[in-house]
């Protein structure tokens, strides 16, 4: 029987006594199984030192996940108010500056006359867009224009004695945020456009055109000549003729015939139009235009060659019209 097991292990024949080699190679096999074991320890210890590095390598990962998600949770970190200051008020300076040049400036009302429209401390808020679209001032309109020369020549202008107050108002009026005192402008209400007749003798009324205004916004008391008569004066084109509400306290297109222009202001010298009164707060209140400058018949005085040319040319037109239709006629039929 052990030969046989022998024979089937080998694969060969053995000599007498092989069955002790073989016990003893099975004995000599025990020791190598041992000496096997320290270095299967050994891998073990490796394999665990690498288990051990690589679970240390997921714990760092995952406390930097962690921290990543920490910050993230947190957001980017907000700059200081102080920091942040400036770069608003800049801001709002350039706006400010753009919606002067371009769209509202507001101005202060120096004077009596435009009373009792406006009052002495008034601002208005002035509209400056529509010029830009090529609009031209309308009659009624209050309107803030430039000195066209010699109208304010007399009329000192009013500034602070203190230089620092001084400086400060310039910066505000440069950017929109308060009215200039140092510039010569002046507010009045159109009363005539380019092309219009306009007059006033006595007591009035006013006639633009031939048609009496009536003018209830004129200061109680006064007439609509007061104490100047004029005219008929024709207003030249690209110009306006405008008076104060307030006729004895305002030295309008009346005291000005005898300069250039005859005492009509260019439409290029007007910055726009005053639309509402912001400040104070209980005189706030809008400027529309008076009923009085919706008459049908104002400005009716144009001559009448427009409607007399626009007749001759339909009836030149109409023999052309009948050809046309016959020779249409003609085609159905045929």
């Amino acid at each position: 029987m052990g030969d046989l097991v022998i024979g089937a292990r080998s694969g060969a024949g053995e000599p007498e006594g092989s069955g002790g080699r073989a016990a003893r190679s099975t004995e000599a096999a025990v020791p190598s199984a041992s000496a096997e074991d320290p270095a299967a320890q050994s891998a073990d210890e490796q394999g665990n030192g690498t288990g051990d590095a690589s679970d240390d390598t997921r714990e760092d990962k995952g406390s930097a996940e962690g921290s990543e998600e920490a910050s993230a949770e947190k957001g980017p970190k907000q700059r200081s108010f102080w920091k942040e200051l400036p770069i608003l008020v800049g801001i709002a300076l350039v706006l400010a500056l753009v919606i002067k040049t371009f769209f509202v400036q507001a101005f202060s009302i120096p004077s009596e006359s435009m009373q009792n429209t406006l009052q002495v401390g008034d601002r208005v808020l002035v509209d400056k867009l529509t010029p830009w679209f090529g609009a031209e001032p309308e009659r009624g309109e209050v309107v803030v224009f430039h000195d066209p020369g010699g109208w304010l020549a007399d009329e000192p202008t009013k500034q602070s004695s203190n230089s620092f107050v001084r400086g400060v108002q310039d910066v505000l009026s440069f950017v929109g945020l308060m009215p200039s005192d140092n510039e010569k402008d002046l507010i009045k209400r159109v009363i005539a456009v380019g092309g219009d007749t306009v007059e006033c003798h006595g007591d009035g009324p006013v006639k633009v055109n031939g048609v009496a205004l009536d003018e209830p916004y004129i200061y109680p008391g006064n007439t609509p000549c007061q104490v100047k008569d004029f005219g008929p004066v024709k207003v030249p084109e690209n110009s306006i003729w405008v008076m104060g509400d307030h006729r004895g306290n305002s030295l309008d297109s009346r005291f000005h015939m005898d300069q250039p222009g005859g005492g009509a202001v260019p439409v290029d010298e007007v910055i726009g139009r005053a639309f509402v009164v912001a400040w104070p707060v209980d005189r706030w209140a809008t400027l529309p235009v008076p009923e009085t400058f919706d008459q049908k018949g104002l400005a009716a005085a144009a001559p009448l060659v427009p409607p007399v040319a626009g007749a001759v040319g339909a009836v030149g037109v109409l023999p052309l019209v009948r050809r046309l239709r016959d020779r249409g006629d003609r085609r159905k039929q045929s």
